[in-house]
């Protein structure tokens, strides 16, 4: 997979009958349960992955046709151990959602944890994507199909959260590296999605912090608008005109400027065979 200078890839990017090969990190409760079911029910082939082997047998129980594997999304290794599993038993590989998160709701004046709490926090919401984006990339190339690569941002990526500043500024570097990783695959079938919740019930913050909007709810909105049709995906606030404004200003002033300085591209794959959508 080399890089190349910009081409155009016209590809159709919408639901079909066809079975994809989904791979979504996380995906043992909250936002990340909710999309697998949806998926599954489609009749699409899901693996989730999260770190607590009792909760995924669980969840391997409940839902037939699951597949479930322990990893720890912040550990380097662990995603090395992930894409090359991935690489063999799953290397049709057609979405990846890079959702596993966690959230430290420590004010910057009162944090005065372990540095290590924090290096973990960075790990797990900006490293974790952001190396297994890069891990997977090849198997969502390979096939020359449609593909779509998500990573699951916030609101607080826009609106930084003082009661969690390190998520909020995590979040935000995920959004601009998301970005760019749109621009580097935009001569490719492959497109980037960023999904961009609110504050959502789930467990995300732990006991006592699942305010928010309700999971079933965003679920169902959200999940027919991740085919990669739209390069962000918002609910209730993150879907409101002050917000998506925002983001055409943001968008308009990135290509203003990306061209700058000229950076090599992906290239599309030529896999002798027609892509089926």
């Amino acid at each position: 997979m080399l890089p190349c200078k910009r081409a155009t890839v016209h590809a159709v990017y919408m639901a079909t009958q066809a079975q994809r090969a989904v791979l979504i990190t996380g995906g043992s409760s909250g936002i990340g349960l909710g999309l697998a079911k949806r998926y599954l029910q489609e009749g699409h082939r899901v693996v989730i992955t999260g770190r607590s082997p009792d909760r995924l047998a669980a969840i391997a129980e409940q839902l037939p046709g699951i597949e479930t594997l322990t990893s720890d999304i912040g550990s380097p290794h662990e995603r090395q151990e992930l894409a090359d599993h991935i690489g063999h038993s799953m290397p049709e590989l057609d979405i990846l959602i890079n959702n596993a998160g966690i959230q430290r709701r420590v004010a910057i004046a009162a944090d005065d944890a372990p540095w290590a709490d924090a290096q973990n926090e960075i790990d797990v919401l900006l490293a974790g994507p952001i190396h297994l984006g890069r891990l997977l990339l090849p198997y969502l190339l390979a096939h020359g199909r449609p593909s779509v690569l998500v990573n699951v941002t916030s609101g607080g990526a826009y609106i930084p959260q003082p009661f969690a500043p390190l998520y909020s500024a995590a979040k935000a570097a995920l959004h601009s590296y998301t970005v760019n990783l749109r621009h580097a695959l935009q001569a490719t079938p492959c497109r980037v999605v960023e999904l961009i919740p609110p504050a959502v019930a789930t467990a995300l913050a732990g006991p006592g912090h699942n305010h928010g909007a309700d999971p079933e709810q965003f679920c169902d909105t959200v999940f027919p608008l991740l085919d990669g049709s739209q390069p962000e995906v918002g609910f209730g606030p993150t879907s409101q005109p002050a917000f998506t404004d925002r983001l055409t200003t943001e968008h308009r002033a990135f290509q203003a400027a990306a061209d700058r300085f000229p950076v090599p591209l992906y290239q599309p794959i030529d896999t002798g065979k027609p892509a089926d959508n």
